[in-house]
């Protein structure tokens, strides 16, 4: 398992700044955006004191993704057609030995995205990508371009609309391959194209694609017969398959997937019960962890790169070693939410901001904040409603007087 190297981008992902100069005041802000699973709303919380800094009407249920700045978070609203972007109002300015932090008020930057029936948002090296499963079109554009209230995306069409993906890698895109008998099936494999959407080289098969995500200088990609791990080599991405090995159950496989921050590995669920650690680079490089009851939601921490989290029906946070792919510690956080019933009813939702682990707790209209350390509960967030999805942004860094 390979450590990732620290950049000026480590505010964000709550990694350590050398120290401010004298004349300067080290300070460390979090904000939290939430969005309500029954309204069309999105709150921006001030993590440190769970005061509403302010409250963004969307058009319907909003999905939530930062950008790999942390400078924007895109409400992504497949049921409105579109994908908005909103500034979060902390950012940096590098000065090589530490870093300024440059607060402002959150706000909608004016880039709203529009296609049907948005789903998968991926950043990445600078470039996001949007899949619009109802034209089967991914529209990427620049962070940048979004920071600057720019909406000017390149689309890449593929054969159907399908439940797809796409994964910017610099002048070429990974983008998934739909099933040529029936398109509202799962894809069955990626191709490499350019910036213009020219074929290059062969598919790499990938039957039951779903679920993809970066660590460190790969990529994976899920299917039903294990991963694609894509490597870059000569500015072009490569693509191999690692299968699942004869041990894992058969009757599993991996739909989602995270990437470590900090160490490069994979975590993704496998079957209800249990989740696997994936390390392309080890021998072993599949490793499961049993849970005691259905999994609802996991998430990887940032700020402490060996640990991971599990959250579980029975109301329990499972903290996850990556290292020895074991359950640490585990405490009880709220009532138990079972997973009867459908996929996007209301239940809770990781986030780690800084020092804290914050769950939603949608049937209570608050979010549990934890002591990273102990999995102590410290304190509770009040917003009301049902909060549900989270994104957690922030750091630490130099505010000067």
């Amino acid at each position: 398992m390979k450590s990732i190297p620290c950049s000026a981008l480590g505010l964000f992902l709550g990694l350590s700044i050398a120290p401010a100069q004298a004349e300067e005041k080290a300070e460390s802000v979090w904000r939290l955006f939430v969005a309500d699973r029954h309204q069309p709303t999105m709150h921006v919380l001030d993590a440190a004191n769970g005061k509403i800094i302010e409250t963004f009407e969307l058009k319907s249920q909003g999905r939530l993704y930062p950008t790999e700045s942390g400078k924007a978070v895109f409400a992504v609203q497949a049921d409105a057609d579109v994908a908005a972007a909103y500034a979060t109002g902390i950012g940096t300015d590098d000065h090589g030995d530490h870093a300024d932090l440059e607060i402002s008020d959150p706000k909608a930057l004016g880039v709203e995205i529009t296609g049907k029936k948005p789903v998968h948002f991926v950043p990445h090296h600078g470039d996001i990508a949007i899949f619009y499963d109802g034209e089967g079109v991914v529209r990427i554009i620049r962070e940048s371009d979004v920071l600057a209230g720019k909406a000017e995306p390149r689309q890449i069409e593929t054969a159907a609309p399908h439940h797809g993906v796409a994964v910017p890698i610099g002048d070429h895109t990974i983008i998934s391959v739909p099933n040529e008998q029936d398109p509202s099936e799962l894809p069955v494999g990626v191709r490499v194209v350019d910036a213009s959407g020219a074929p290059m080289g062969d598919i790499s098969e990938c039957p039951g694609l779903h679920g993809e995500a970066p660590s460190g200088n790969l990529i994976a990609i899920a299917c039903d017969t294990g991963l694609l791990i894509v490597r870059e080599s000569g500015g072009k991405p490569e693509i191999t398959h690692l299968a699942y090995p004869s041990g894992l159950p058969e009757d599993a496989k991996v739909s989602t997937l995270l990437g470590g921050k900090g160490l490069q590995y994979f975590l993704g669920n496998f079957g209800q019960k249990a989740v696997v650690l994936i390390d392309p680079e080890d021998e072993n490089a599949f490793r499961l962890i049993d849970l005691p009851v259905r999994r609802v939601h996991f998430a990887v921490d940032p700020v402490r790169p060996k640990f991971a989290y599990v959250f579980t029906e029975d109301g329990r946070l499972h903290q996850i070693n990556v290292l020895s792919a074991k359950i640490a510690k585990s405490v009880e956080v709220t009532e138990p939410y079972s997973m009867d019933g459908h996929w996007n009813d209301p239940r809770p939702r990781i986030a780690v901001a800084g020092d804290e682990i914050m769950i939603t707790d949608p049937s209570r209209g608050l979010i549990h904040a934890l002591d990273a350390q102990s999995l102590e509960k410290t304190r509770e967030l009040i917003t009301g409603g049902a909060p549900y999805e989270i994104v957690a942004v922030g750091g630490s860094g130099a505010v000067h007087e």
